[in-house]
């Protein structure tokens, strides 16, 4: 019985790596993107994301590690639009031969000056565009399994339209006159696009970016004489600076806000449709009369 036993685990032990190393080797470069690519992906996939949970693609400094990594891949997935400034030395440094793909292409980005913002995901409808990019992208790069990835594609679409039916629904629900908010840095340009919450930053797109004395003053004038009634922290930035305004305006701090990064698998944010259901909750919550 010992002896069989001992068979059985030898060759589940070498059947484990061999369906690991049949599954398509890809990079995702954020944690957000990360969770697109899982979802489309699923099981014929290893992906691996560079900037984790609770980090901040804007300043990030690339590993050892993640140059191998990059080496690796058969695909690397970016957003675009400016978000990952420093992967273009790391995949030339790591010698990577993998197709890099830009999740947001077709779409259009929103300018602050001569700035693109690459906070896309924001809206749900350009989350479906990230996921059907990554879609046609794996179909491509793995024939074999491409039902597989469009089938799975379809499923989370269908999760991503009664999420932006939850978001809509949630907005109509607030007074016009309050659907104004103040947070950090201007990450949530999208998401006042398409749903109709008007955000206002003390911070430009990147985090990397400080505010003035000047904006800040500006920043609490306009509280003051609009009324806003609430104001968010953000999950990547600096709490000090938003805790500064609402001091000094009265303006009530709703929260946090989840802007480029997901939370760990214990947060309160893991998935980018548990960040949306998140943000809205909160928003919601401080908006509402």
């Amino acid at each position: 019985m010992m002896r069989c036993w001992l068979v059985a685990f030898a060759l589940f032990a070498v059947a484990v790596p061999a369906r690991a190393a049949d599954r398509l080797n890809v990079v995702a470069s954020f944690s957000i993107l990360g969770d697109f690519v899982r979802n489309v992906g699923g099981d014929k996939i290893a992906v691996t994301t560079l900037v984790g949970p609770g980090s901040d693609a804007h300043v990030y400094a690339p590993t050892p590690a993640d140059a191998r990594r990059v080496a690796d891949a058969r695909l690397i997935f970016v957003n675009g639009f400016g978000f990952e400034g420093w992967l273009p030395r790391l995949v030339k440094s790591a010698g990577a031969k993998a197709t890099v793909i830009t999740a947001t292409s077709g779409i259009t980005p929103l300018k602050l000056g001569s700035e693109a913002d690459p906070h896309a995901w924001q809206s749900v409808v350009n989350a479906k565009r990230y996921v059907a990019n990554i879609r046609d992208a794996l179909a491509a790069a793995d024939a074999a399994n491409a039902e597989t990835y469009k089938s799975n594609a379809g499923v989370y679409l269908e999760k991503l339209d009664a999420l932006d039916r939850e978001v809509c629904e949630a907005v109509a629900g607030l007074p016009e006159g309050r659907r104004k908010v103040i947070s950090t840095h201007n990450a949530f340009g999208y998401f006042a696009a398409a749903y109709g919450v008007e955000f206002i930053a003390p911070l430009g797109v990147s985090t990397e970016s400080e505010a003035s004395a000047r904006d800040i003053a500006g920043i609490i004038t306009q509280i003051r004489r609009a009324k806003i009634p609430a104001v968010f922290l953000e999950n990547v930035s600096d709490p000090r600076l938003i805790g500064r305004i609402a001091a000094e305006t009265g303006a009530r701090v709703g929260g946090t806000l989840y802007s480029d990064s997901l939370t760990g698998e214990k947060g309160d944010s893991p998935t980018y449709i548990a960040m949306v259901r998140h943000n809205i909750k909160a928003l919601t919550g401080a908006l509402s009369p």
